[in-house]
């Protein structure tokens, strides 16, 4: 009897692994096929149809690395990305701590505006945006880029924060200023480790959303700071798409947020345990 209650709870358990298992590899599907495409000519991607490469190439990778207007794009796109994050996590963390220490006139309301800044889509301000740098002389800038992805980024970052910062107990702080603490080095020295993960959490979500972005980034640039996402748009040529270079480019643009990933995992976890993502 316990054998055959062993052996049935044995296949309970396994017919658990079925459903995630199928889930998994429905994800992981588009992204094999992708990096099986990026190593085939056009030649065999349109003319038939394999699990794998039948004529393995490295020439549309080749062609990405060695061609300065596909790698510029790469380098133009992880420019404006890292000055977003800077420049995002730079504001987010004094008004988080703000909305999360003190009570003020409007608060909450000021709070909800600012993440309906984050609800709206980029379409509603590429004109308002597009117009003032043109004034300002700031089209087809890195930092013109940056400080308009700030848009969507400040209010997810101060978001974020908030959450973490409120989980920090008030009691370190006046504990710290009877120490003798400074405001600022209280902030640095103390407060900012305690709440390192949301700082992890929040820059990988500013990176992401900053480096998937295409419609600002496409409007606002031209030549100089022009993007991978906007780059990879303009594969067509007289024989059609070159869908062997575009696949290449699409593994390499996967790759920055793969490491992003990797290196601020642990703190993605503690953030969905505090509710925060």
């Amino acid at each position: 009897m316990s054998i055959l209650l062993n052996n049935h709870v044995g296949q309970r358990r396994s017919k658990r692994w079925i459903v995630p298992l199928v889930y998994i590899v429905f994800l992981m599907l588009p992204l094999y096929w992708l990096l099986m495409m990026s190593f085939k000519t056009n030649q065999e991607i349109l003319s038939t149809f394999s699990l794998w490469p039948r004529e393995f190439t490295l020439q549309n990778y080749i062609t990405i690395l060695s061609d300065s207007s596909w790698y510029s794009g790469y380098i133009n796109s992880l420019i404006y990305v890292v000055m977003n994050t800077v420049i995002s996590l730079a504001v987010a963390l004094p008004a988080a701590y703000a909305f999360s220490r003190y009570r003020f006139l409007g608060d909450k309301h000021l709070f909800f505006w600012l993440l309906t800044n984050r609800m709206a889509p980029p379409a509603v301000f590429v004109l308002p945006f597009f117009q003032l740098y043109s004034a300002f002389g700031l089209i087809d800038t890195h930092i013109a880029v940056a400080l308009a992805h700030c848009l969507f980024n400040v209010p997810l970052a101060v978001w974020i924060l908030e959450g973490f910062m409120s989980s920090v107990p008030r009691e370190i702080d006046e504990t710290a200023y009877i120490d003798g603490y400074s405001f600022p080095r209280f902030f640095t020295k103390i407060f900012t480790p305690l709440i390192a993960p949301g700082i992890g959490v929040a820059a990988f979500f500013c990176f992401m959303f900053s480096w998937v972005e295409l419609l600002i980034a496409r409007t606002l640039t031209v030549t100089d700071a022009k993007p991978i996402s906007a780059i990879m748009t303009r594969t067509v040529s007289a024989s059609g798409l070159d869908w062997g270079v575009l696949a290449a480019a699409g593994m390499l643009t996967v790759i920055p947020g793969a490491l992003v990933i990797y290196f601020v995992r642990n703190h993605i976890a503690k953030g969905f345990a505090l509710g925060r993502v």
